[in-house]
């Protein structure tokens, strides 16, 4: 999966499930300020890139320093990019 795909795949899922427009999905957006997700939204994003990336996401302190679009973008591609355990 390139860098771009998950990009338009995580906006998928805030268009999706959060009902954000595409026009707000900018890298520098604001998760609680200017998308309007609340607290117990970040469970319900955080349940949804487990599933569409098939990841565990699994380091709540790197979650709580979640702040814009654009760290979510980082957040997952490092999941990605960690190598798989076996």
């Amino acid at each position: 999966m390139t860098e771009q795909e998950i990009i338009e795949l995580i906006n998928k899922v805030f268009e999706d499930d959060f009902e954000i427009e595409k026009v707000n999905l900018r890298p520098q957006a604001h998760i609680f300020n200017d998308l309007g997700l609340d607290s117990l939204d970040i469970i319900d994003l955080v349940v949804a890139l487990q599933q569409n990336f098939k990841i565990k996401l699994k380091d709540e302190e790197k979650i709580r320093e979640i702040r814009t679009l654009q760290d979510v973008y980082n957040f997952i591609l490092n999941e990605k990019n960690k190598p798989a355990k076996g």
